[in-house]
């Protein structure tokens, strides 16, 4: 049985990731002038010929989708878990990727691109080590008082 506190952490960490990839899928999709004026510094005016910056905001869609479904479903899944660990690990690279090869950055761009990959890393172990945990204490979580 894990804890209460890790039982209602876990549920906040969730939607935290739910709405950080939310705001950042809306962003790219809907506001791509937004995301190049906070990042770049520069306005959009279809600098994106082939719609990368589209392409990323449907990828953090779809990670806002998992994370949602795991959110209402680790409890009785914990396996759940792991999956949003692997989501939240393949953007280790892709950040720094970004900030190496962009010709324009904003300081507030710079450091969103540099502190996330650290950041995803600690939420992909943070992860891994919740689902040991709940296996440890015998599986899905009864929350102890």
């Amino acid at each position: 049985m894990i804890s209460r506190k890790l039982y209602i952490f876990m549920y906040i960490f969730l939607g935290f990731l739910v709405i950080l990839d939310l705001v950042l899928s809306t962003t790219c999709i809907l506001f791509p002038d937004t995301w190049y004026m906070t990042f770049h510094g520069v306005h959009y005016d279809h600098l994106d010929a082939y719609g990368l910056l589209k392409r990323t905001g449907a990828v953090w869609v779809g990670f806002t989708l998992l994370q949602l479904i795991a959110m209402f479903r680790w409890t009785k899944a914990p396996w759940w878990l792991i999956l949003i660990a692997g989501v939240r690990l393949t953007e280790l690279f892709s950040d720094w990727t970004y900030l190496y090869v962009a010709p324009t950055m904003t300081t507030i761009g710079t450091i969103g691109l540099f502190i996330a990959p650290p950041g995803n890393l600690a939420f992909g172990i943070f992860l891994i080590w919740a689902y040991k945990k709940i296996m440890r204490c015998g599986g899905p979580p009864v929350v102890a008082g």
